[in-house]
């Protein structure tokens, strides 16, 4: 449980980086509900964000910028007490699309904050986000738990999950020679409230709409369009709710052992051809099925985590169910569609010129 955890944020500063996207802008909101005197710093350039997800709060701070600016980083003083680096490139097809922007968005992101950081006094602890896929085996066979000390395979995916290795290899490089405390928390699949299609700017692939497979899903359910199932559906996710994400990045601040790594997921593998069921009956959705062949650059089949350590050392246990957590995102999608068809829809005039 986090909730009596809440009191040691009290009176403190926080820097979100990314955090008008999806975990950035619920994390946001999570502290803002549960701790009264708190001051936080949002940086976020909005590339795969919107900006009516940052709160208005005199308890806020918004600065529509990338970690990268200089000018930002100068900016930062030694009176920060925590930092979320939660900034990314959404995500594997993006990153395929365009190398470069992914690295400037991802690999840059976290050596230039970490470098700014390294000599800061005050800091008691940054939690670094990384991505369970880049230490998954790659396989479609049976999988096994996916655990913290799980070797890490040279080839990679996408340049995103590549990225995303290279800053776990610098936030142990920069705790081991400048004493950094960061903390490694390694996401599976989150889904929940907040995540919207079309979110930010065009990318270059229909994956700057089509972001991640249960939002996805739920709306081509709602709106009874036909739905892809890459292989058949075959492969295996862990999914987590946002929620439990957020309470999770909070776990690894306050109890993560600096220099250390965590899984942040619900260690429950489920299915594609199981998630998209559900989603068809809690949403009474007519959609058709369409089997597709495997993403040629997807070898990333069957995958979930281990949270064993995660349980044993930060006392995290996913709380929300996945259907549960279906019900809540499938609420969340009804209430805004408006706002999420505006964003697919700033995209339309992109789309004649897509190649995947």
């Amino acid at each position: 449980m986090i909730s009596s955890e809440y009191s040691k944020f009290e009176n403190k500063k926080v820097l979100v980086v990314g955090g008008a996207g999806f975990v950035g802008s619920n994390l946001v909101r999570l502290l803002l509900q549960n701790v009264k005197d708190i001051r936080i710093v949002i940086v976020d350039n909005l590339l795969s964000a919107e900006i009516i997800n940052v709160p208005k709060s005199s308890r806020v701070v918004f600065i529509e910028k990338s970690i990268t600016d200089f000018r930002v980083l100068a900016e930062l003083k030694d009176d920060i007490d925590y930092v979320f680096h939660l900034a990314t490139y959404h995500g594997n097809q993006s990153s395929i699309f365009d190398p470069i922007a992914d690295n400037e968005n991802n690999t840059l992101t976290t050596l230039k904050l970490f470098e700014r950081l390294k000599d800061f006094k005050n800091l008691k602890k940054i939690v670094y986000s990384s991505a369970g896929c880049s230490v998954a085996k790659k396989t479609y066979d049976e999988a096994v738990a996916t655990t913290e000390e799980s070797p890490i395979e040279l080839h990679q995916d996408s340049p995103y999950s590549i990225s995303k290795i290279i800053g776990e290899f610098y936030s142990a490089y920069y705790h081991k020679q400048h004493g950094l405390p960061v903390v490694r928390a390694r996401f599976q699949n989150v889904y929940g409230p907040g995540e919207i299609l079309g979110a930010g700017n065009w990318r270059g692939t229909y994956a700057t709409i089509w972001r991640n497979v249960t939002p996805t899903f739920i709306y081509r359910a709602l709106t009874n369009q036909e739905i892809m199932l890459d292989n058949g559906g075959c492969a295996t996710r862990d999914f987590i709710f946002v929620e439990d994400i957020c309470r999770g990045l909070l776990l690894c601040a306050l109890k993560g052992d600096a220099g250390d790594v965590y899984n942040i997921g619900s260690g429950v593998e489920t299915t594609i051809s199981d998630l998209v069921q559900y989603i068809l009956e809690m949403t009474e959705s007519k959609s058709s099925l369409k089997t597709m062949p495997r993403r040629a650059w997807d070898t990333s089949g069957k995958r979930f985590a281990s949270t064993v350590k995660s349980k044993e050392k930060l006392g995290f246990e996913a709380q929300i169910s996945l259907k549960d957590g279906l019900i809540k995102t499938i609420n969340w999608t009804k209430e805004n569609f408006e706002l999420i068809n505006q964003c697919i829809n700033k995209h339309e005039k992109h789309l004649d010129y897509y190649l995947d």
